[in-house]
């Protein structure tokens, strides 16, 4: 298949709008691994996502009658910031449709960048639908998120940037929604080191290009459901499924459990913010069977709200071990909550609440169900209370 890609002019196009996101050695994802892993930290690009490469090389593309019928694009997130930012740039008139349901941070942040935002359908489907039917009766030129050469090119640059600063680069890892991303980085990678392995990345609750490879069609989703939103992608595109095919040399899946687990190493060890899809790549490095190799993981966005910021921490401390809640009975008279506070104390527990209810699920009337939740130091920790509570003559239960 001959898609007569020119990664090295859309490099020089996008050269003047784009943030340098240089590599970053990580120590702790290397450990993880086995590997020597660097981060390319694409979440720290214009617009937060990868996404700008594509839509702009798209845009700055089209001829001067194309762009004077004005741009229309359909997405959730960032491929609407990536067409609003180079619209803007390139002084050409976009159109917007978002999701009724898209998270109001990502409308403002689209109408910043000056496109018109309409807001149709509860899902992603829905508002494409609408993008269509302006498309035809406005006469705009599509934009497509994932299924077009011109954009697959931008985002192929990502590999020229990799290459330049780690030559010797063994395996990339890739995030998947509809599949643009990682055939830019295929088809550069390989045009660069054909024996470079390319592995792409895909949440468990939405493995459509996955299941399509495996069936050797595309096939498309009953569902999706992933908290990595900006992949839950239910169809693949043809271009996409194709170059994904012949170049890539293999997918991954990951779970949400690992991937807010990611989130909590790479805040923790990075001091960076990455959206749940951005993350994938992260996530799925205990999965990678090589050992002893060079190994960038590409984060592909960043941009995640505070509210969700908030979710992860929670769920990611409690799946780490790192917070645990515990059922207690006490006496229901002064002083046992301070016992007991004493002993998670000398536990090496720091209690960080209590709630409790003299009613929920005890037969004595003389007792209080207690729930306390404590900071622990991981699963052995959990643990070791669970079994010492008991010694000291109360019952007590993991809640989580």
């Amino acid at each position: 298949m001959n898609h007569n890609l020119n990664f090295q002019d859309s490099s020089k196009r996008l050269s003047k709008i784009l943030n340098d996101t240089r590599l970053i050695h990580s120590k702790v994802f290397s450990e993880i691994s086995g590997n020597q892993v660097y981060i390319k930290p694409e979440n720290l690009q214009t617009t937060g996502s990868f996404k700008i490469r594509g839509a702009y090389n798209k845009v700055s593309k089209l001829s001067e009658e194309e762009r004077n019928h004005g741009l229309i694009a359909s997405s959730a997130g960032n491929h609407a910031q990536g067409v609003a930012y180079a619209a803007q740039s390139l002084g050409v008139k976009a159109t917007i449709v978002m999701p009724k349901t898209t998270p109001l941070i990502k409308v403002e942040a689209t109408r910043k960048y000056g496109a018109d935002v309409v807001l149709h359908g509860d899902v992603y489907d829905e508002a494409y639908e609408e993008a269509c039917r302006l498309e035809k009766e406005n006469n705009y030129v599509f934009i497509h998120p994932f299924d077009d050469l011109d954009v697959i090119e931008g985002q192929g640059t990502i590999a020229l940037e990799i290459f330049n600063e780690l030559e010797d680069v063994d395996c990339i890892l890739v995030p998947i929604g509809g599949g643009g991303l990682i055939s830019g980085v295929a088809l550069a990678a390989k045009s660069i080191n054909p024996n470079v392995k390319i592995i792409g990345v895909e949440p468990e609750g939405a493995k459509s290009m996955m299941d399509s490879l495996e069936q050797g069609k595309i096939i498309s989703l009953d569902m999706v459901n992933t908290i990595a939103d900006g992949t839950a992608v239910k169809t693949p595109g043809n271009l996409t499924y194709e170059i994904t095919r012949d170049y890539v040399d293999e997918i991954v899946t990951v779970s949400d459990l690992e991937i807010m687990e990611a989130f909590l190493t790479l805040v923790q060890s990075h001091k960076l913010i990455a959206e749940n899809s951005g993350l994938l790549s992260l996530a799925a490095l205990k999965k990678i069977k090589e050992k002893d190799k060079k190994i960038v993981s590409l984060i592909s966005g960043g941009n995640i709200d505070i509210l969700t910021i908030s979710g992860l921490i929670d769920k990611g401390l409690v799946s780490t071990g790192r917070i645990s809640c515990f059922a207690v009975t006490l006496k229901d008279k002064p002083g046992e909550l301070q016992k007991i506070s004493d002993i998670l104390s000398n536990l090496g527990a720091n209690i960080i609440d209590v709630s409790h209810d003299s009613r929920r699920g005890l037969t004595s009337f003389t007792d209080v169900n207690v729930n306390i939740t404590v900071e622990t130091n991981g699963f052995t920790h959990i643990q070791n209370i669970v079994q010492e509570i008991p010694k000291y003559g109360y019952h007590i239960e993991n809640v989580y």
